[in-house]
């Protein structure tokens, strides 16, 4: 294995996938941590943030109606700007298509080819659960089932509910979208997740996971095959 760092806690909930294998783990309740500064003073009409106005994050983030579970707007002001999804010049040798997550600037990147990326703001492993290394995107899943492990329910019985499986939804850790890794065949316990958690998005929450907001997990989504390569670099 290439992979290094910490494994997925074995007390963290995850998702069972179509043939019944884990597939992913978070608990809202558990995963984040704080709470994202307001940043009121941005919110001065015209003001652009690098290189979005806010009546574009507006657009670019507001309710997706039409998902299975309709999503709602996100509430910008809890979201750093230089988070916001651009395009920006990105230099590497890795083919066009590829993600490349940089966890010590919290930004996931799409690698688009003639030096450009697109690149997205992101939550990512807390101290104690951080990786590095290449993997690929095994399957994708959309409002995918979650399930918690038997560790986590016996030690917190609530979760004893979802035993059977959490359906897709809003509540659901995983949210709209799932890119879930695997190494040498074998799914590492680490997905690529949407969340509707703003606060969330620049901090180190997961157990190892990475999360995009939904609208932006939507697109990475779109542009991505089975068989990426997902590039974690070292924290």
């Amino acid at each position: 294995m290439m992979m290094n760092g910490r494994n997925a806690d074995a007390d963290t909930m995850a998702p069972v996938g179509s043939h019944g294998r884990q597939a992913g783990f978070l608990s809202r309740r558990s995963f984040l941590v704080g709470t994202g500064a307001g940043l009121g003073a941005l919110a001065l009409a015209g003001c652009t943030t690098g290189g979005m106005s806010l009546a574009e994050a507006k657009k670019v983030y507001g309710p997706v109606p039409d998902e299975k579970f309709p999503i709602p707007a996100v509430n910008i002001s809890k979201v750093d700007p230089k988070y916001y999804r651009r395009t920006v010049r990105y230099e590497t040798k890795e083919a066009t298509g590829t993600i490349i997550i940089d966890p010590k600037k919290y930004y996931v990147y799409r690698i688009e080819g003639d030096g450009l990326a697109t690149r997205y703001g992101a939550n990512v492993g807390r101290d104690g659960f951080r990786w590095n290394g290449d993997v690929v995107v095994g399957r994708k899943g959309e409002w995918a089932t979650w399930t918690p492990p038997k560790e986590m329910i016996a030690r917190q019985p609530e979760a004893a509910k979802y035993a059977a499986g959490m359906p897709g939804g809003l509540d659901n850790p995983l949210g709209a979208r799932t890119l879930y890794l695997y190494q040498d065949g074998v799914y590492t316990l680490y997905t690529i997740y949407a969340s509707i958690h703003p606060e969330s998005i620049g901090k180190g929450v997961t157990s190892g996971c990475t999360g995009l907001l939904s609208q932006d997990m939507i697109d990475l989504y779109n542009h991505t095959e089975v068989g990426t390569k997902v590039v974690m670099l070292p924290s």
